[in-house]
């Protein structure tokens, strides 16, 4: 009798461990993230959520150059979400870095946003008008 209960308990707790391993967490493994160590040292030591946008910034430009920001830094000249974190790619291919994001949080939630929305598989159109449909109260998109 107790080798059976042992056997059902051992059973259980395994499909549990097997259940939380494959949970959603809110982005799958399709999103890519730069190294740390490919961003300069106070994105380095950024907190968390800054750190991971400055990272996923870098490894994916396009995701982010497709959605406006909502923050009013279209008055300083930022066009897209990426330009919140990177001025320009220069002719070396190394990011250019724009220290913006740092301080604003408004622009770290769409980058992130945009994270999530991409490790579901959602299209740049999707994307992009779920951002717009979610910020566009914060005032007008500098796209």
């Amino acid at each position: 009798m107790l080798q059976r209960f042992t056997l059902v308990l051992t059973l259980l707790l395994g499909g549990l461990l097997l259940a939380a391993c494959s949970a959603d967490t809110g982005t799958s493994s399709q999103v890519k993230l730069a190294p740390v160590s490919a961003l300069p040292q106070p994105m380095q030591d950024a907190p968390a959520a800054v750190r991971t946008a400055y990272q996923f910034a870098v490894a994916n430009p396009d995701a982010l150059q497709n959605v406006p920001c909502y923050c009013g830094c279209g008055a300083i000249g930022h066009k897209s979400n990426l330009a919140c974190y990177i001025k320009e790619f220069g002719a070396d291919g190394k990011p250019v870095f724009d220290d913006h994001a740092m301080g604003c949080s408004l622009c770290v939630d769409i980058a992130t946003d945009v994270m999530q929305l991409t490790g579901e598989g959602k299209s740049p159109a999707d994307i992009r008008q779920q951002i717009v449909d979610t910020y566009s109260k914060f005032g007008p998109g500098n796209q």
